[in-house]
């Protein structure tokens, strides 16, 4: 999927982010503001995740997304009502998959029903947290579901015999005659790994371990890519398909941070390339967003500030892994809702990870 390019304000989070103890007691979380934004931007009142710059389209990633965040910031009313929609609008196939895409414009709003199984796991993974946290047993159920169709319908052997496994990004279109597709920022190891955990499911963890191997794989030769190609004889480019490291791929190293993996190999490949870009051309300040994997030249910038919140995350849990210790501050910017979706949502992730994992990555 071509990764996107809204309105609101800005919310200063600085010493807000004080770590997992600013919870503490009932506390008011300190990323609500920024939440109340998030919700405005593309929240609908009906539980529609809205994506504005592609055809105001509501995506299984979307809404696997909101579902997380709601579910993360304990509001259940808001995720209710993002379930509700999405059971009703995208759980569509004959399986307990969801349907990919929903279009508000078109005469038939969900034209393909082909799934796309990062929005599944983030969906499944939420559900599962949520059973818990607001005591709705029937979200466990339906998690329990979705999982057990994700292990049969999207995980294949690699072709190269050697017993790893693959994580598809969909049911169908994704296992040629002569190789299979894979696109790495599908996979969340963190969520692979709990819901294979409480789903009695070890091949989805397999999966994650063996993605990560391919990961560091790659990293030996350059950032990740969009699309990779898994053969018979090793990874490859994926015909007609992006190998450059652009919008796909920077949730790489985004969701090996957040699964507290900073000394991942892809982790420290990323952010050795947005130092040494930075260092090129130090007077530019638009955040790099697509560049060549091999050499590192960037292609493309963005003004998007959530892309610099996950690049300036990345850079500071990558130096602190490295050197033991962790220097305090990192030049997150504060949240706004004045982007787009994807950026403004990874953003909203990049603050979750932070809190979550790497308190002294506060930012400035």
């Amino acid at each position: 999927m071509n990764r996107r390019q809204f309105g609101g304000g800005v919310i200063g989070l600085g010493a807000l982010l004080l770590g997992q103890g600013a919870q503490a007691q009932g506390a008011v979380h300190p990323l609500t503001p920024a939440w109340e934004l998030w919700k405005q931007g593309f929240l609908a009142v009906d539980g529609r995740v809205t994506d504005t710059l592609q055809q105001g389209a509501s995506h299984s990633e979307s809404q696997g997304y909101g579902l997380t965040l709601a579910c993360e910031m304990s509001d259940a009313e808001a995720f209710a009502r993002i379930f509700a929609w999405t059971e009703s609008n995208l759980a569509l196939r004959s399986d307990q998959l969801l349907a990919w895409r929903w279009l508000p414009e078109a005469e038939v709003r969900v034209p393909d029903r082909n799934n796309a199984s990062d929005g599944d796991l983030f969906y499944a993974w939420a559900l599962m947290q949520a059973a818990t946290r607001f005591g709705v047993d029937s979200y466990a159920t339906r998690a329990r579901a979705i999982v057990a169709d994700l292990v049969r319908l999207c995980i294949v052997p690699f072709p190269d015999g050697s017993g790893r496994l693959a994580f598809l990004p969909a049911v169908a279109g994704f296992v040629r005659d002569d190789a299979v597709i894979v696109n790495l920022s599908y996979y969340m190891p963190r969520a692979m790994r709990e819901l294979a955990t409480a789903m009695g499911e070890p091949r989805l963890a397999q999966c994650a371990s063996d993605g990560e191997a391919l990961m560091a794989e790659l990293a030996a030769s350059g950032t990740m890519p969009d699309w990779i190609a898994l053969t018979a004889t090793g990874p490859a480019p994926a015909e007609g398909m992006s190998d450059r490291s652009g919008y796909e791929a920077m949730r790489v190293p985004l969701f090996l941070v957040w699964s507290q993996n900073a000394r991942h190999p892809a982790v420290v490949r990323q952010a050795d390339m947005l130092r040494s870009a930075q260092a090129r051309d130090p007077a530019l300040r638009d955040s790099p967003t697509v560049i060549d994997r091999m050499t590192g030249q960037v292609m493309e910038r963005s003004p998007d500030v959530g892309y610099a919140a996950v690049a300036a995350l990345i850079d500071c849990a990558a130096r602190g892994a490295s050197a033991g210790v962790t220097l305090p501050g990192s030049p997150i910017p504060p949240f706004t809702a004045a982007q787009p979706y994807y950026p403004a949502t990874l953003h909203f992730m990049a603050l979750l990870a932070q809190m979550e994992g790497y308190p002294l990555c506060v930012p400035l």
